[in-house]
């Protein structure tokens, strides 16, 4: 039997999923199958409604190799798990003549626990484990979701938290699942044999293809003992968020209340002189953090120093006790002392690393109303780490609708280790990157509009015209915005604002319930605005008229007083690079290319997206920004919007198409 054709595939897929065959799709497929043939690595911006995911699962599905495949959002994760791949892999099977197996695999504190389960959970004030459904009100909220997942631990077969619907709260899961630190290991622990985890584990070794997220491909990269089984394909899928993920991976925390956690969990099971000293230096480190501190901490303070060697010093002092002295008194001493462990180990860590003094590394100090004060450590950049851990003995395809910044994937590619499109050089791996569009016609469908008029934004400041503007987008529009702001206090105020102005246009705002219901709601009357901050700005996927104008309040650079983001910036600078460029105008052209790509979800949608900034019409990096969103009509003439908004509420109100 002669092999099949990639097109004879993807048309299989395709069919089997509804779908319908796109020329970019096509282009993809093609890419991701000549990037695995010859173990290269390939950089793919493929437009919204390209339909990505069968344009790498089929490729990767045909070469018979172990594929992982990374994505950030746990939407993506299960269309890929309970939609794309069964109905492909039934697709293929008469093709290829084998089903090839797939399995999900996350982090070990995303399964229940039946240790923790069934024996209880240590506590931090006295020895031995309590039992957590006893000691929670029955009534109370904590109390319900417990046993609810008593009564779900009988039924699930996976132990995924993500498989339990409705949800539970974080407090209650912590009380039924164990980080891989606090682990007994399967064969220390009683119920080893059926642990969910374990199981979940031993699925993926079987599988060909593994899907994960980016925190698991971060661990994996960052701790050297491998937690993903071996493999030759990795296809990173929102490809975008990967350095944000392994960034957020690699940074390191220490509070006064974590390491308090650590000294009353280690109290009890190691000599009195050992918790003496802990707790000295717990103490010593609480008072600093009770300081006022600036930012970034470029110098770590004498103080500040001396205190974090006496905590570091401690843990590890503790941690050589724990592993010398036991008590059988404490009942499921083990369970006790793993988690005790984990504690210590965790607080030596952060305190040797900031002690140490990396010149990679930020260090920063921060206070929160409600969480209180915290030391912050993370890396200067991951491009290093990347490069090293991630473009070795596989072959890598990421793929996004926003990779292309400026007009080219030199930006993405250099913040992921990789050099210029093209580079020569035994260090730098070779990759190609590839555009292939969207099925939409952006310039048909959609306007991007600049508030030229606008008086440029001060940080804080008061913008009165951007509010009078926004105003009478909305009132154009009939309702049916989406509205992406720079900062949770100026979604704040345009909302609390807008509500009194216009009461007849529904004002939802982030915060106020929970994502799923304001996104639910907001679809659901075209005449509701919804406005918010950072996860709108890429995690609303509503076509249709409910969605009709898109509005930036001001183009989206990190605050100046960002410890990370200014860090970085610096460095760029010290190295004889633009600073601004390389990383603030790439991280706001990211985020306005995710907030403009709200607006056109499928072929009928029409359309605004508004920028109430002047600066993308008059400052020299204005072009670039431009650049990097989609090909919409650009126009700053507000009447002429205006025209534009009404006649697309008409067209909606209607149910018939624009011209």
């Amino acid at each position: 039997m002669t092999k099949p054709s990639l097109p004879e595939l993807l048309h299989a897929a395709v069919t089997a999923v509804g779908g319908t065959e796109r020329p970019g799709q096509v282009t993809m497929a093609e890419a991701v199958a000549e990037a695995i043939d010859d173990s290269a690595h390939l950089l793919v911006q493929a437009g919204t409604g390209t339909g990505k995911s069968l344009g790498y699962l089929v490729p990767a599905l045909a070469q018979g190799e172990r594929v992982v495949v990374a994505t950030a959002t746990l939407a993506l994760q299960r269309q890929l798990v309970e939609r794309d791949l069964p109905r492909t892999v039934d697709a293929l099977h008469p093709l290829l003549r084998r089903r090839p197996e797939f399995a999900m695999l996350k982090g070990r504190s995303n399964y229940l626990c039946l240790h923790r389960l069934h024996e209880g959970v240590p506590q931090d004030e006295e020895e031995g484990l309590f039992d957590q459904f006893e000691a929670a009100a029955p009534t109370s909220k904590l109390g319900q979701d417990l046993l609810r997942l008593r009564d779900w631990s009988d039924e699930t077969e996976t132990g995924d938290r993500d498989d339990l619907t409705p949800g539970v709260s974080d407090r209650a899961w912590s009380q039924v699942s164990v980080s891989s630190r606090e682990c007994l290991g399967a064969t220390k622990c009683a119920y080893g044999a059926e642990c969910f985890a374990e199981a979940a584990r031993e699925r993926a070794k079987l599988a060909e293809v593994i899907v994960t997220n980016h925190a698991l491909l971060a661990i994996d990269a960052i701790e050297g003992a491998p937690v993903l089984p071996q493999h030759e394909v990795l296809i990173v899928d929102e490809a975008h968020e990967l350095v944000s993920r392994v960034t957020g991976v690699a940074t390191g925390e220490l509070t006064p209340g974590q390491v308090n956690r650590a000294v009353r969990r280690a109290a009890k099971l190691v000599n009195e002189k050992a918790a003496d000293q802990l707790q000295t230096a717990a103490e010593g480190f609480e008072r600093l953090m009770e300081l006022a501190l600036p930012g970034r901490l470029e110098e770590i303070p004498e103080d500040l120093g001396y205190a974090l060697m006496a905590l570091r010093d401690a843990c590890r002092t503790v941690i050589s006790a724990i592993g010398s002295t036991r008590d059988k008194s404490v009942q499921d001493e083990d369970a006790v002392r793993k988690q005790a462990l984990a504690s210590v180990e965790s607080v030596h860590d952060v305190a040797e690393r900031i002690t140490h003094g990396s010149e990679w590394d930020v260090v920063w100090y921060e206070r929160h109303d409600r969480f209180g004060a915290s030391l912050r450590v993370a890396p200067m950049s991951v491009s290093g780490l990347l490069r090293e851990k991630l473009f070795t003995d596989r072959s890598v395809v990421l793929t996004s609708a926003t990779l292309k910044l400026g007009g080219d994937f030199n930006g993405v590619g250099a913040s992921l280790g990789l050099g210029p499109e093209g580079t020569e050089g035994d260090d730098l791996p070779q990759w190609k990157g590839v555009d292939v569009g969207s099925p939409f016609d952006y310039p048909r469908q959609g306007i991007l509009y600049v508030a030229k008029h606008l008086a440029r934004p001060a940080r804080d400041g008061d913008r009165g015209d951007m509010l009078d503007e926004l105003t009478e987008l909305i009132q154009a529009a009939g309702g049916r915005t989406l509205g992406l702001f720079s900062s949770m206090r100026a979604a704040q105020l345009a909302a609390e604002e807008l509500r009194s102005r216009i009461p007849e246009f529904p004002i939802l705002l982030q915060g106020e319930e929970t994502l799923g219901e304001l996104i639910k709601n907001f679809a659901a009357d075209p005449k509701t605005c919804l406005f918010g901050t950072l996860s709108l700005w890429q995690g609303v996927d509503v076509p249709g008229p409910s969605c009709q104008l898109v509005v930036m309040d001001k183009i989206p650079f990190p605050r100046p007083d960002d410890p990370l983001m200014s860090a970085r910036q610096k460095a760029v600078e010290e190295a004889g690079g633009n600073g601004f460029m390389a990383v603030a105008a790439t991280h706001a052209a990211l985020l306005m290319a995710q907030g403009a790509g709200r607006l056109v979800r499928a072929s009928g949608d029409r359309g605004v997206v508004a920028v109430l900034d002047q600066r993308l019409a008059t400052a020299r990096y204005g072009s670039y920004l431009k650049a990097s969103l989609p090909d919409f009509w650009y126009t700053t003439d507000r009447n002429q919007v205006r025209k534009s908004l009404t006649a697309i509420d008409a067209a909606a109100k209607a149910q018939q198409p624009v011209e």
